[in-house]
């Protein structure tokens, strides 16, 4: 809970910072990896932040939380907190890198705030940095005691299947013969590569099925022709892994996880590759005879880019109550919708536990949509590929 003196502070000032954000968010990105490189190089996506989505997503996340901290103070935002834990324990994030973050943080917003980060001002945004950061690392303990350290391991690709044009799945054991962990359906892995110039970067992909005890399977589309420079780490993937390979794979983390019994009415919508953890969770629910009413929702471009059709199908064909509605900008075959997802012909049952993921623009729409239909605001899950740029509306 933040002090009463600092409260007032925040509330008073969380204008003029929150409207310079973008500013000192850029500058701290600037000076920490000046100072410290081997932060961008083998830590932070470089893809990120040359798109500048990094710095969107912290301004969004350290307003939202000072905001909630004002609106509700005897409470933390722990959905937000625990999505951010999620992809920190992936990635490997120690406790003393929060003092470097405080550092390079707080000199951007000296050096752009100027005068007016009196004494007063400094102590009280320094409060705020510290509960989030202290919740932070609380939470990440926890996440690495349950999955045995914030460690990778080697694991060898034993299988490598083309999807799409732009899709591969890669199957991987364990390259030191050691137990596998098991996953929660919708859960991810951070996967390390080493680059031609010398980085080891890290990107996460949602785990897409479990095709046995001792194997893991992740889904990656190739990032390219969007206006941006292509994925640095897919492109290495598609075009240099082949069956041999050994990766570096974090255990499985994220808390857009199933957490529902029998009896409840769940939608699972994405589009493109968003598909990848809906999937995996229409394999669970096929495996474990889920009763309860599901239905799937899908959007692409044609049918020869939705990746994993068939499994996506299969799984919901195994199902005793399952409806499946696909849309496709082009080449819809009969049966399908034309365009975009619309959920204004769709029946959603009263209950209904929703899981999104794909585009945020894709998953704000559906939000928007099931709201409208009666869904509750709480049981909309959702997951975003990169930066959770939805706080930084």
């Amino acid at each position: 809970m933040l002090s009463e003196q600092s409260a007032v502070t925040v509330r008073a000032t969380l204008p003029a910072v929150g409207a310079s954000l973008g500013e000192i968010t850029e500058r701290f990105y600037a000076g920490m990896f000046a100072a410290r490189p081997e932060l961008l190089r083998d830590l932070f996506n470089r893809g990120n932040q040359a798109a500048g989505t990094q710095r969107q997503a912290l301004a969004g996340s350290v307003a939202a939380f000072a905001t909630h901290l004002l609106d509700h103070p005897g409470e933390r935002p722990d959905a937000m907190l625990s999505r951010i834990a999620h992809k920190h324990a992936s990635l490997g994030v120690t406790p003393d890198q929060y003092a470097i973050v405080h550092e390079h943080l707080f000199a951007a917003i000296a050096e752009v705030l100027g005068d007016a980060v009196t004494p007063e001002v400094a102590a009280a945004w320094d409060e705020v940095y510290w509960l989030m950061a202290n919740a932070l690392i609380a939470v990440e303990k926890r996440l690495y005691e349950e999955s045995g350290g914030a460690v990778r391991r080697p694991w060898e690709v034993v299988e490598r299947v083309t999807e799409t044009a732009d899709v591969v799945t890669f199957r991987l054991r364990p390259a030191d013969g050691g137990p596998v962990r098991g996953f929660r359906p919708g859960q991810y892995v951070s996967v390390r590569v080493p680059l031609a110039d010398g980085a080891r970067q890290i990107r996460q992909y949602s785990l897409s099925g479990a095709p046995g005890p001792d194997l893991r399977q992740f889904s990656v589309k190739r990032v390219h022709d969007s206006g941006a420079p292509d994925g640095e780490v897919s492109s290495h993937l598609h075009a240099h892994v082949r069956v041999g390979e050994v990766l570096e794979l974090s255990e499985a983390y994220g808390d857009l996880v199933l957490d529902v019994d029998d009896d409840t009415p769940l939608l699972l919508a994405s589009a493109g590759i968003g598909v990848t953890p809906m999937v995996a969770m229409l394999g669970h629910l096929a495996g474990s005879g889920h009763r309860a009413p599901v239905t799937v929702v899908h959007g692409d471009r044609s049918p020869a880019d939705h990746a994993l059709r068939t499994d996506h199908e299969a799984y919901a064909g195994k199902l005793p109550d399952a409806t499946v509605r696909f849309w496709y900008e082009r080449d819809a075959p009969a049966g399908a919708g034309t365009g975009y997802v619309d959920l204004a012909d769709v029946p959603v049952a009263p209950g209904t536990r929703a899981y999104l993921c794909g585009p945020l623009p894709f998953m704000r729409m559906v939000r928007e949509q099931l709201i409208a239909k009666g869904v509750a605001p709480a049981d909309v899950h959702y997951e975003v590929f990169g930066p959770d740029l939805w706080l930084a509306r």
